[in-house]
C-alpha cells in the first residue's frame, strides 16, 4: 500500500496573509501595511543573524514571502546580541528603541510558532544572549 506523504511544512503553516493578520492583530497594529512593513524589517534583520542549517530550516516553515525577506539578506560576520538586534535595527528603521523591540517581539512570536520548539531551541543556541526573551521564552544562564 502506497501512503501519501506529508506536505512539506512551508505549505502546511500559514499564509503569508495569514501571518500578516496575526501580526496586525497581535502587536495591535492600525494598519496591514504597517504590519507587512514590520514583518518584512524583523525578518531581515533575523536573517542577518541566522546561519547554517536553522536558517534553511526556519525559511522553510515561512510562508513563500517571509522566507524571501528572510533569507534576502546575508548573514553577517558578528552575530549580535539581543539588545543589539534591537537598536540596529530600529536605526535601521527610524523607530524608537521601545517600538522596536514591541515589533520584534510581535513578529518573533509568530515565527517561533512556526519554527516550532525543537528548531527553535537550535536557532537560540547559535545566537548570542539576549534573543530568548525577544522570542517569549526565559533566558537561561550557566551560574559562574
Amino acid at each position: 500500500m502506497i501512503t501519501q506523504q506529508e506536505p512539506c511544512p512551508s505549505t502546511v503553516g500559514m499564509t503569508f496573509e495569514q501571518m500578516l493578520e496575526r501580526v496586525r492583530y497581535e502587536g495591535a497594529y492600525p494598519t496591514r501595511a504597517q504590519a507587512e512593513e514590520t514583518v518584512r524589517a524583523v525578518l531581515s534583520a533575523l536573517g542577518r543573524q541566522v546561519t547554517g542549517d536553522e536558517r534553511v530550516e526556519l525559511a522553510a516553515r515561512l510562508p513563500h514571502e517571509a522566507a524571501v525577506t528572510f533569507t534576502s539578506e546575508i548573514p553577517a560576520t558578528e552575530p549580535l546580541t539581543g539588545w543589539d538586534f534591537v537598536r540596529d535595527l530600529a536605526s535601521r528603521t527610524g523607530g524608537t528603541v521601545a517600538t522596536t523591540r514591541w515589533d520584534t517581539g510581535t513578529v518573533f512570536h509568530i515565527v517561533a510558532q512556526l519554527a516550532g520548539k525543537e528548531l527553535l531551541s537550535r536557532i537560540l543556541a547559535q545566537l548570542p544572549s539576549g534573543y530568548a526573551l525577544l522570542f517569549g521564552r526565559a533566558e537561561l544562564t550557566q551560574p559562574a
